[in-house]
């Protein structure tokens, strides 16, 4: 019988060079136009990267200053330090990066970072693999995860993760085999730990139901909720139900009075308006968000979100927010 194939992806890197290193943070968080300098320590670098689609653990050693700015929308990451530190500022805020405590990447929205002399420790989720724990765990529908960068971890709540972090790492980073199924358990244990650890809102969508909307239509309908933050198209929603496209079609236009392409259409209208209603202008664009709920011509997007919702998106997002004035 032959052995199951090591289901970890693993990558490491290390150098003493500062244009390679910018090069490899450049590449490992798909951004650009990040700066090394050196600081009083020998210049030296080391990345290692191990896990899967789900989860990675990734560790750094960087002798030096890295600056630069980027954003993280695919994915929820968790980072702290045992030596060395700095700050990350989100807008006008600024979050203090210190040795022992773990904070998060902020997610969707630009955040620029200033570390130096670090000993570094990560745990990235991928985006839809941890809502969809976060949905199973609260029992409630998949939904959007919003978590506070800002937060700290109570000190119970940090010991579990940090015991259940050296199991993963143990696991995952261990000479011994490791099977697809004990990979996908450690990815699943951690995601739980995660969720427990760190404050956040899981914002489940409201699903409307439609009148008349029953059996497939039905189940249509709350797939195109549930999944309209990726790529589906009417193709993979009529598969999803059992049916064929044009009998999709015939039975959302028997039951419902609307074309299936139109209505998740709406949805992702709905979604945007829901974001730019909580954004700040100094923290994201009309633009970027269209563009992750798929909107790429910005011209017919703000047309049809004006007939939407009678106001433009740049209007959306700029509205006054109501100031919480502590007593």
């Amino acid at each position: 019988m032959d052995a199951e194939p090591d289901p970890r992806i693993s990558f490491e890197a290390s150098g003493t060079e500062l244009d390679s290193a910018v090069q490899l943070y450049e590449e490992a968080y798909a951004s650009a136009g990040f700066s090394a300098t050196r600081t009083d320590r020998p210049f030296a670098y080391r990345f290692r990267v191990v896990g899967d689609d789900a989860m990675t653990l990734r560790s750094t050693r960087f002798d030096g200053r890295m600056q630069g700015e980027l954003q993280v929308d695919d994915e929820f990451v968790a980072m702290w330090t045992s030596d060395g530190g700095g700050r990350l500022r989100v807008g006008r805020q600024d979050v203090d990066f210190v040795p022992g405590a773990p904070r998060l990447f902020p997610n969707d929205r630009p955040f620029a970072f200033d570390l130096q002399d670090l000993r570094q420790n990560l745990v990235q989720f991928d985006r839809d693999h941890l809502e969809g724990v976060a949905a199973e765990l609260h029992g409630t529908r998949r939904g959007s995860l919003v978590f506070d960068h800002t937060a700290i971890p109570t000190s119970a709540d940090l010991r579990a993760w940090n015991e259940q972090v050296q199991r993963a790492a143990a696991a995952v980073f261990g000479p011994a085999p490791l099977t697809e199924l004990a990979l996908a358990e450690t990815v699943r244990e951690t995601a739980i730990a995660f969720l427990r650890t760190f404050p956040h809102e899981h914002r489940a969508p409201e699903i409307p139901l439609l009148a008349g909307a029953a059996g497939r239509v039905r189940q249509a309908v709350e797939f195109m909720h549930a999944f309209a933050h990726t790529p589906i198209t009417t193709t993979d929603v009529a598969e999803h139900v059992g049916l064929s496209v044009r009998g999709l079609q015939q039975a959302f236009q028997r039951q419902v009075g609307v074309a299936p392409n139109a209505l998740l259409r709406g949805i992702r209208l709905d979604r945007v308006h829901e974001e730019l209603e909580r954004a700040s202008a100094a923290e994201t664009t009309v633009a970027s968000v269209a563009v992750r709920w798929g909107f790429a011509h910005l011209g017919r997007f703000s047309a049809a979100y004006a007939a939407r919702f009678g106001q433009y998106p740049r209007d959306t997002l700029q509205q006054p927010r109501p100031v919480t004035r502590r007593p």
